[in-house]
C-alpha cells in the first residue's frame, strides 16, 4: 500500500434547490445537511489536520521505540499503528463501501490542498498534468520507494512519505486553481486506488440529468475535485462531499447496486483505470505485500551475494547508503544493502509486471473468446475490481496483524477472515464477468467466465503462498 479550508468564506457558492420533504430519504437527507452544514465539515477537517500532523512529524524526532513500548505508552507505537494499522485499512474499506467520502470529509491532505489553492496564484491547470497516467506512476512510485526506505516500521521514512505528498499537494494548490484540489484530482499517489474501489460502492450521488437540464439556472456548484457533475455517471472522481447535493433539484445521495457502474455502458473505462487495476493495486502492489515473507527473494540474494563475492565485485555489498534512499538502521540491525535495494526494486517492479501481464492475458483470452458481442478488454477487466479491493485490503491488514502479534492479542479468527475476504473478492469479480458476459449464448458465456475465473485462482495462489506456505 496516503487543507485547511477557510473558516469563513468571502461569499457562498453553492446554491441548493432541495427536493420537497416528502421526496427525499434519509440518504438525501444527509446529502443536503453535509451541503448546508460545510462548518461542521470544515471543523472536522481542521481536527484531522492538526492530528495527522502531530502523528506523522512528532514521532519522527523521539527515540526509536525499544522492545518494551507499546501501543498504549509510546507514541511512536501508536502513529504506526494509527496510520497502517487502522486509518489505510479503514480508508480502503470506506472507499469500496461509502464511496470517496474520506476524501471529501476528512482527508488532511486534500483539506490543505483546498485551503491553500484559495490563496495561491490560480493558475490553470497544465495539459501535461491532465495526462491519465500520472495516478499509476504515482502510486508506483510511492509503494516501491516506500517499501526501499521501510515506511511502515520507522517513523522518519514515514514522514517523508507522507510529509513529501503533503508538501508536494499544498505547493501544486499554491500555483494552480483556485480553491481547487488540482493534486488531488490529477497527481494524488492514492487516487487511482480510490477511484477503482469507489466504482462498487453501494452509496453515491445520483445525478438527474433531465431534472438538471429542466432546472432554472443558478450559481455552479463549488466542486473542488474538479467533477463535471452535470455529466457526472462514476462514483470515481467525486470525493462524496455533499456540496453539490440538492443542486437543481438533481443531485441526491443514493444507494446503488454495487455492481451497477461497472455493468453501465454509459461509463467507458479508461485505460489509465485498467492499468492501475491490473499492474499497480493487483500486480506491484501484492508484490510489495509479500516479498519481504518470500523465501525467493531470500534465495536469489544469497546466490547473488555468493556470485559477487566469488568475482571480486564487493561493492554492491555495501550498506552505506542514506536512510532516505534505503533502510538504515544499524541499531536495530536492520540495514539495506544496494543489492538489497537493487533485488527489492526488480522483485516489486518485475514480479508486479509479470503477475499484471498474467491478469491481463487471461482476461483478453475471456475477452476473445467471448467475441464482437462481448464487452471487451476494458470493461472486463473492471470485473477485477472487487477482487482487487480484498486483494489490498488484506495485504494492508498485515500490518494490523503485525502490531497486534506484537501486543500479544489472540488471533485464532484471522485465518477463516482472509479466506473470507477474499473468496467474497473473488466471488464479486466472477460475478461480475457472468453479468457482463450476458448477452453471449450459454455455452460461450460459460466458457468465457471459466477463463476468467483462473484470474482470481492465480491471485489466490499468491495470497494463499503467503498466508499458509510461507
Amino acid at each position: 500500500m496516503t487543507g485547511l479550508p477557510p473558516v469563513a468564506p468571502a461569499r457562498r457558492i453553492v446554491t441548493l434547490h432541495p427536493a420537497p420533504r416528502d421526496r427525499q430519504g434519509r440518504l438525501a437527507r444527509l446529502g443536503d445537511f453535509l451541503a448546508r452544514r460545510r462548518d461542521l465539515i470544515m471543523a472536522l477537517q481542521w481536527l484531522v489536520v492538526l492530528g495527522y500532523l502531530f502523528l506523522v512529524a512528532v514521532p519522527a524526532f523521539l527515540p526509536l521505540p525499544d522492545d518494551a513500548a507499546h501501543i498504549w505508552n509510546n507514541l511512536t507505537r501508536f502513529a504506526q499503528f494509527a496510520f497502517w494499522g487502522l486509518w489505510w485499512p479503514g480508508v480502503m474499506i470506506a472507499t469500496a463501501s461509502l464511496g470517496r467520502v474520506w476524501c471529501g470529509l476528512f482527508c488532511p491532505e486534500g483539506a490543505l490542498s483546498e485551503w491553500a489553492s484559495r490563496r495561491g496564484l490560480g493558475k490553470p491547470v497544465p495539459g501535461w498534468m491532465k495526462w491519465g497516467g500520472w495516478p499509476l506512476l504515482a502510486f508506483l512510485g510511492t509503494t516501491v520507494y516506500g517499501q526501499l526506505v521501510s515506511v511502515y516500521e520507522y517513523p522518519r521514512p514515514a514522514l517523508l512519505v507522507l510529509g513529501g505528498s503533503t508538501v508536494a499537494a499544498v505547493a501544486v494548490a499554491l500555483v494552480y486553481g483556485k480553491g481547487k484540489r488540482v493534486w488531488c484530482r490529477h497527481l494524488c499517489p492514492a487516487n487511482g486506488v480510490f477511484a477503482l474501489l469507489a466504482k462498487i460502492a453501494p452509496l453515491h450521488y445520483r445525478v438527474d440529468r433531465a431534472a438538471w437540464d429542466a432546472a432554472p439556472g443558478g450559481r455552479r456548484v463549488d466542486c473542488a475535485p474538479l467533477v463535471d457533475i452535470r455529466r457526472m455517471k462514476s462514483a470515481s472522481d467525486c470525493h462524496a462531499c455533499g456540496r453539490c447535493s440538492g443542486h437543481r433539484d438533481a443531485v441526491r445521495l443514493a444507494w446503488r447496486a454495487p455492481w451497477r457502474e461497472i455493468l453501465d455502458q454509459a461509463a467507458p473505462p479508461r485505460w489509465g483505470e485498467v492499468l492501475t487495476l491490473l499492474f499497480g493495486v493487483l500486480g506491484v502492489a501484492t508484490a510489495a505485500f509479500q516479498w519481504s515473507s518470500s523465501p525467493w527473494y531470500v534465495q536469489v540474494k544469497l546466490r547473488v551475494a555468493e556470485w559477487l563475492l566469488d568475482h571480486g565485485h564487493e561493492a554492491l555489498l555495501g550498506d552505506d547508503a542514506p536512510w532516505w534512499l534505503l533502510t538504515h538502521m544499524p541499531a536495530l540491525g536492520d540495514v539495506f544493502t544496494w543489492l538489497d535495494g537493487l533485488l527489492i526494486l526488480a522483485y516489486l517492479l518485475g514480479g508486479g509486471a509479470l503477475l499484471g501481464a498474467a491478469l491481463a492475458l487471461i482476461v483478453a483470452g475471456a475477452a476473445r473468446l467471448a467475441g464482437a458481442a462481448g464487452p471487451g478488454f476494458r470493461r472486463l477487466s473492471l470485473a477485477l475490481v472487487p477482487l482487487a479491493a480484498a486483494s489490498v485490503v488484506l495485504g494492508l491488514s498485515m500490518l494490523t496483524v503485525s502490531h497486534l502479534k506484537a501486543e500479544h492479542l489472540p488471533l485464532g479468527w484471522l485465518p477463516a477472515f482472509r479466506i473470507t475476504l477474499f473468496s467474497l473478492g473473488a466471488g464479486g469479480a466472477s460475478g461480475l464477468a457472468w453479468a457482463l458476459l450476458r448477452p453471449l449464448p450459454l455455452p460461450r458465456r460459460a466458457a468465457a467466465v471459466l477463463l476468467f475465473t483462473a484470474a482470481p485462482l492465480l491471485l489466490g495462489a499468491v495470497w494463499f503462498q503467503v498466508f499458509f506456505v510461507w
